[in-house]
């Protein structure tokens, strides 16, 4: 008994189209990240920007190694925080808006941040190790990041 496909036989299924890769080879997830990477940055600026307040109120509330390299007197860095934090904030609320602008000056205030973490390492050892690891996660979710 033989069958034979005639005209009425129905093709086999094709298999489905799949959905092409973005042009730019980017993940479709590093938008999130430089959303996030904005909020971090929004936080970051407040509480740098509640350490400057701190730090110009009431600078006997710092603890500070006495043979440091980088000595200053805590109020110019209370300054200074205060100064960088509201910067990174404003930055950051641009980002998360999505200006063009925020990104690269993301990447120039959040080295600032680093820089200014890395030299209140007397003052905050842990707190300035986390605020440079979230901040160097930050620089690299801005830079990797590419508008198509």
């Amino acid at each position: 008994m033989s069958t034979s496909a005639g005209p009425t036989a129905t093709p086999p299924p094709s298999p489905r189209p799949t959905a092409a890769p973005p042009s730019s080879g980017q993940s479709e997830w590093v938008p999130g990240l430089v959303l996030f990477a904005g909020v971090v940055m929004m936080i970051n600026g407040i509480l740098e920007l509640f350490q400057g307040i701190m730090a110009i109120a009431k600078d006997d509330v710092f603890v500070s190694t006495h043979r440091y390299v980088f000595r200053f007197d805590l109020t110019g860095w209370g300054w200074i925080h205060l100064i960088i934090g509201l910067l990174v904030a404003v930055v950051g609320f641009g980002l998360m808006r999505g200006a063009t602008w925020a990104r690269i000056a993301g990447i120039f205030v959040v080295s600032l941040s680093i820089i200014s973490s890395f030299l209140w390492l007397p003052y905050y050892p842990f707190w300035s190790l986390i605020v440079v690891a979230l901040d160097s996660f930050v620089i690299w979710a801005l830079c990797v990041y590419r508008q198509d």
